[in-house]
């Protein structure tokens, strides 16, 4: 049938079923480890707050490297955002927390890439391979569109490695899609924070505490926000 049609799509190779089963591997035993083993007892908001106090200045550095690591492993962003806007401010907090995110979305997209993107390649039928040229196309919108929305991190990170989207479109496409709502989760957090340590409770009266929550509250209505701009101009065309 697949000659009929002028289709010479072949099957998955040895070296790509290897591939794929690494990555499947090691998608299993990262969630595995962290989920039920002592490594779980690491990524905790209060085992890393009390170990990045303690190496000083370094502090920042190591928290984004962490970071990068924890998304790779499946850790939730919103536990290491936490952590971040908790030990550093709504500020600085932001800077390394949104580092952190785009090395562990980039270190995971090129896992996917590496390891899936052949097997994913081989699969590809007539039918699927104008969704997957259209992603090449028009790679940035659909990653900035996906991360406005809130899709997934981690999932997406390594499943966007599948596809043939561009490295920089998707580079790009996460590191503006991600701007909004890390900045407003580690602003909320921050500013709660800066109001704990000082002591002061009449700043939870505060303009900067009133604005965070607003935005807190505005980012969860984003996505809706963003899926009816979307359809809106669909629509249109």
């Amino acid at each position: 049938m697949a000659e009929q049609n002028g289709s010479t799509r072949k099957g998955p190779g040895r070296g790509a079923i290897l591939k794929i089963l690494a990555l499947l591997l090691f998608i299993v035993a990262a969630v595995y480890s962290v989920q039920f083993t002592q490594l779980r007892e690491y990524f905790t908001q209060e085992t890393l707050g009390a170990f990045l106090e303690d190496i000083g200045w370094w502090a920042p550095a190591v928290f984004s490297l962490l970071y990068a690591i924890g998304v790779c492993l499946f850790v939730p962003g919103t536990l290491l955002t936490g952590v971040g806007a908790a030990l550093f401010g709504p500020y600085v907090g932001f800077v390394f927390v949104w580092i952190g995110a785009m090395l562990g979305a980039s270190t995971a997209f090129f896992i996917g890439r590496t390891l899936g993107r052949e097997f994913a390649a081989s699969l590809v039928g007539d039918r699927l391979k104008k969704y997957d040229e259209a992603i090449e196309r028009n790679g940035f919108a659909t990653v900035l569109y996906l991360r406005l929305i809130y899709f997934p991190f981690t999932p997406m990170n390594f499943g966007m490695g599948l596809t043939r989207v561009r490295f920089w479109d998707y580079f790009f496409g996460t590191a503006f899609g991600i701007v909004v709502g890390t900045f407003i989760f580690t602003f909320f957090i921050g500013t709660l924070r800066d109001v704990w340590l000082s002591g002061e409770w009449s700043g939870l009266l505060s303009w900067q505490v009133f604005l965070s929550v607003a935005l807190f509250a505005f980012s969860l209505y984003l996505p809706r926000l963003v899926k009816k701009i979307r359809g809106e101009n669909g629509t249109q065309e």
